[in-house]
């Protein structure tokens, strides 16, 4: 017997909805419910109005797996639009970071030279420590975060992903 595997890939959503109380409850625990993993999720109010929001979510899926959770999704009824950005060709992705560092002397100075390195720019100091704020891409942030452990990391505070299609067309 020949078993078929499909490998699984990143993919981030962009979901239109309706700005009502419990529709993040219900998208999450469609997730949930059926085994998938949410990696990231960020929610925002995009209307003038504040009748709609939207909510970005990243998960790792098969292609397979991925057309079940697009169907599902559409199917809820306060879901106006569901978007594989992914699928969908360029987008720009971004994440804020706000990383707190302790640091004197030495460890200090290399604080800041890693974050001018990495344009984090610093929001917060005192005599023994740094809170930098840092975006960009995951693996950017995730770098900068390995590399602070060195110099004396305290605490990590992260968004989740944001995420637009590139282009004059709304995703």
């Amino acid at each position: 017997m020949h078993i078929k595997t499909e490998s699984a890939q990143r993919h981030t959503l962009a979901i239109m909805v309706d700005n009502e109380p419990g529709i993040l409850a219900r998208i999450a625990g469609l997730f949930t419910a059926r085994g998938y993993n949410i990696e990231s999720l960020t929610v925002s109010d995009v209307t003038a109005d504040h009748a709609v929001s939207r909510i970005t979510i990243v998960t790792t899926a098969s292609d397979q797996t991925m057309e079940q959770i697009l169907a599902q999704l559409d199917r809820l009824i306060p879901v106006h639009s569901v978007t594989d950005l992914t699928t969908l060709g360029p987008h720009v992705e971004r994440e804020l970071a706000l990383v707190k560092v302790a640091g004197v002397g030495d460890h200090r100075i290399e604080a800041l030279r890693l974050a001018d390195v990495y344009r984090a720019r610093v929001v917060d100091a005192t005599t023994s420590s740094f809170v930098f704020e840092v975006t960009g891409g995951r693996e950017k942030i995730d770098t900068f975060i390995t590399l602070m452990r060195e110099v004396g990391l305290i605490e990590v505070a992260r968004t989740g992903i944001v995420a637009i299609a590139r282009g004059k067309e709304p995703a």
